[in-house]
């Protein structure tokens, strides 16, 4: 079996995190298919197969630390992101992103990021505190179950955002944002009424310019990098963690606003 069909199942969650890390779906793709067209030419640049998740994740970031200028540069659409990427370290991002979003252990995440693990715990601490410290916003919450919804509703209040109401369909979510535009979304892909959340968010977003959360029990379906993807992903059921990682991380590149009311 070849190297590169062991580590095929895990390339839909290294695509996520390329994507969270970088900001953007083609950014973050960009640096995938670098990575594994390096790996196709010469496999033995991971020898490690006994864990073949973390030594993909490692070798990314190897591609990652080479290959972030160039990639970075010829993405136009992503400059501003890159620009925060180099006015912050991003190594504390890097450290919570793959805790807390990816679910490495403090160990493995060091080892990925080649430092001492004494160093990643204290980068990871660094890159928390950015995120409780950043401006707070106004979120909307599309999702049809109520625990679900009230679990999110509480995560996103206990970072001090304020929720400006729960939409269980693709209506109740276009009429919600019409009353009070929201700075960031968080959405399920499946609503009540048989609508679909992507479908309200593509039509959220031609009204706002804000950053969407995509929750989801199948996320390895919407991450393939055939076709314009979300580039925030949470799976069900997901980890507070895992959910504080991606705000932190899509406000970071879309600084918090409180938008006027129209």
């Amino acid at each position: 079996m070849s190297m590169l069909h062991v580590l095929g199942p895990q390339l839909p969650f290294l695509r996520r995190y390329a994507r969270a890390l970088t900001g953007s779906q083609k950014s973050g793709d960009a640096y995938i298919r670098a990575s594994l067209e390096a790996l196709a030419e010469d496999p033995s640049l991971i020898r490690d197969h006994s864990n073949p998740r973390l030594s993909l994740y490692r070798f990314f970031h190897v591609m990652w630390g080479g290959e972030k200028t160039r990639i970075g540069n010829a993405d136009n659409s992503s400059s501003k992101a890159d620009e925060r990427l180099q006015s912050l370290a991003p190594l504390h991002r890097q450290a919570f992103l793959l805790t807390s979003l990816e679910g490495f252990t403090p160990a493995e995440a060091a080892t990925i990021l080649n430092v001492p693990e004494l160093e990643f715990r204290m980068l990871e601490r660094s890159a928390h505190d950015e995120i409780e410290a950043q401006m707070t916003t106004r979120a909307l919450v599309i999702e049809d179950e109520p625990i679900i919804a009230a679990d999110l509703q509480g995560l996103l209040e206990e970072l001090g955002h304020s929720v400006i109401g729960i939409a269980s369909t693709h209506r109740e979510a276009i009429d919600l944002a019409r009353k009070s535009p929201p700075g960031i979304i968080l959405c399920d892909i499946q609503l009540a009424d048989g609508s679909s959340g992507i479908d309200a968010a593509m039509e959220l977003l031609a009204m706002f310019d804000v950053p969407v959360i995509f929750i989801t029990a199948f996320p390895e379906r919407l991450l393939t990098g055939e076709r314009p993807e979300p580039i925030f992903l949470i799976p069900k059921p997901f980890q507070e963690a895992a959910v504080k990682a991606a705000i932190g991380q899509a406000l970071f590149f879309h600084p918090a606003t409180l938008p006027a009311i129209a």
